[in-house]
């Protein structure tokens, strides 16, 4: 499948209530959420048929509507069950799951109220990015020039569409200069995230990490902060400053697609992958694994 254009794979979506041939789930050019970003979604990710943390990603879901104003007319058993209905029509058991709400196209000004919501649920094979003996080289990044915006700007505890427009504008900027990706710095000069995941730093044994109250606190980051803490290491959640990444021995980054992943680089600052991200990548593997398949 790879290289496929999303719009012309095979399957099925799960569509406001029915599940759709995958071709035909399809909405207006003068949708609202296309012009004026009200939309918002989940990443997650299925492994051996159970979605990881899913009622926590539903609940994430419909907050984030109700933060930008809009109420997601399923409830989170309903999406729940369409969750698991999309991987069983699928036929997937490993795969990444994305929800995403959005208002329609009834009218096409700034205000959308009178807009109806719409939810989509669709599932596809995605891979990790990279393998283990991969992931433990690290990845390298460049500083992106686009800034994580004050909260009194944006909604940033929400996982809204429109919040991510400078992410890829840094990562299509970084990858275009040989880097995998970019961290970015927030409203006041502090470390505050790469463009679709958290970061760690580590020191001896306690690891550091920005405090998000500028970006989203990731479900995959308050993970490994449990992780990290279940395998003796302190965990310190404070703000960063850039020229204090001299002082850290290893980095990695954590989200839904990228699990676990070391960076070599940032910068001028340069990382070694060694026991941290080892011991972590394989806490988060075991916790990830459904018990069941894990005995098999």
């Amino acid at each position: 499948m790879a290289g496929l254009p999303m719009d012309q794979r095979d399957g099925w979506i799960w569509f406001d209530g029915q599940m759709v041939p995958w071709k035909e789930a399809k909405i207006h050019v003068l949708t609202h959420g296309l012009h004026y970003a009200s939309s918002v979604f989940e990443g997650e990710r299925a492994y051996g048929g159970e979605i990881f943390k899913s009622r926590q990603h539903t609940e994430r879901l419909i907050q984030s509507g109700k933060t930008l104003d809009f109420t997601i007319p399923y409830s989170v058993e309903e999406i729940e069950a369409a969750k698991r209905l999309v991987l069983e029509k699928n036929g997937l058991v490993d795969a990444y799951v994305r929800p995403v709400a959005w208002r329609g196209s009834e009218e096409l000004s700034v205000p959308g109220r009178n807009n109806k919501v719409h939810l989509a649920i669709a599932a596809w094979v995605w891979p990790s990015y990279f393998s283990v003996e991969e992931k433990l080289k690290g990845i390298r990044l460049e500083w992106s020039r686009w800034k994580r915006p004050s909260p009194e700007t944006i909604p940033s505890s929400a996982k809204a569409a429109g919040l991510y427009m400078i992410c890829t504008l840094s990562k299509d900027a970084a990858m275009a200069n040989g880097y995998a990706d970019a961290l970015m710095l927030d409203y006041r000069g502090l470390v505050a995230e790469a463009t679709g995941a958290n970061v760690f730093f580590v020191k001896g044994d306690e690891i550091h990490t920005p405090t998000p109250d500028c970006f989203l606190n990731g479900i995959t980051r308050q993970t490994l902060i449990q992780l990290a803490r279940e395998n003796g290491y302190k965990v310190v959640e404070r703000h960063i400053k850039p020229e204090e990444l001299a002082g850290f021995e290893e980095c990695f980054l954590t989200g839904t697609a990228a699990e676990v992943t070391p960076v070599s680089l940032i910068g001028e600052y340069a990382f070694k992958p060694a026991k941290a991200c080892t011991t972590l990548i394989n806490a988060y593997t075991e916790a990830v694994t459904p018990k069941k398949v894990a005995a098999e």
